[in-house]
């Protein structure tokens, strides 16, 4: 979906204030918004049809899944075009995020952009990593939601704070992941060298978790509400 496109997208449905636990309020933004900017940018260009298609073979239940590589996905024309055009030759993985999830559990990030490619529509929760305190601590409060509709392609900044998406609708989301190889495979240091490391908890892939999150073997630094759309 292209930005003019999206100019004509209908956002009312979506974009409103909607209630979070706690009391605490959270406004549903736009991902064609100037606040998006700092998070990421939207992508043109790429010809995502067969992705899109491909994508309707993959589950979808109660639970979130995400698989980090998906042969399929990576034998089409889009994978050579994304490697080289979206991350200058390096070598990719494709996979996919479904499922149904309305809270945030935990935010990561990595040493590099990862680009979502809404299937469905879906609302990504999203931070910046300069928050993240000297203590290794973030505030939720901090959290800003955008929706993204269907067919529509995200660049996340490496500093942008992210996890699984959330519901658009009752029926749950499906993404695809695209990320440079090896991304949230299994790794683990032998040795921590600073505090740092301490979030490490996935080959590139730096995490902080809420307690209510239920994230085992993660670092517990989000304060705050989980937010729960």
């Amino acid at each position: 979906m292209l930005e003019k496109e999206m100019l004509q997208y209908d956002y009312k449905k979506y974009c409103s204030i909607s209630s979070v636990k706690g009391g605490t309020k959270m406004n549903i933004q736009k991902v064609t918004d100037p606040s998006f900017r700092k998070y990421g940018r939207i992508l043109e260009g790429y010809d995502l049809n067969a992705l899109l298609k491909e994508m309707e073979h993959t589950p979808l239940d109660d639970s979130v899944i995400y698989v980090p590589s998906v042969n399929n996905l990576e034998a089409l024309a889009v994978c050579k075009d994304f490697s080289e055009r979206a991350f200058g030759g390096m070598p990719i993985q494709i996979g996919y995020c479904n499922g149904k999830n309305v809270k945030l559990n935990a935010l990561e990030y990595h040493t590099s952009s990862e680009i979502d490619i809404a299937v469905t529509d879906l609302i990504l929760m999203i931070g910046a990593e300069q928050d993240i305190t000297e203590d290794y601590k973030y505030d939720t409060a901090k959290v800003e939601a955008f929706l993204v509709p269907a067919g529509t392609a995200v660049e996340l900044y490496a500093t942008t704070l992210h996890y699984a998406p959330a519901n658009a609708a009752d029926t749950g989301f499906k993404c695809v992941v695209v990320l440079p190889k090896g991304t949230n495979t299994d790794f683990a240091l032998e040795e921590a060298g600073n505090q740092n490391d301490k979030l490490l908890f996935a080959r590139n892939k730096w995490l902080i978790a809420h307690e209510e999150g239920g994230v085992d073997g993660a670092y517990v630094g989000l304060v705050g509400e989980n937010i729960t759309l």
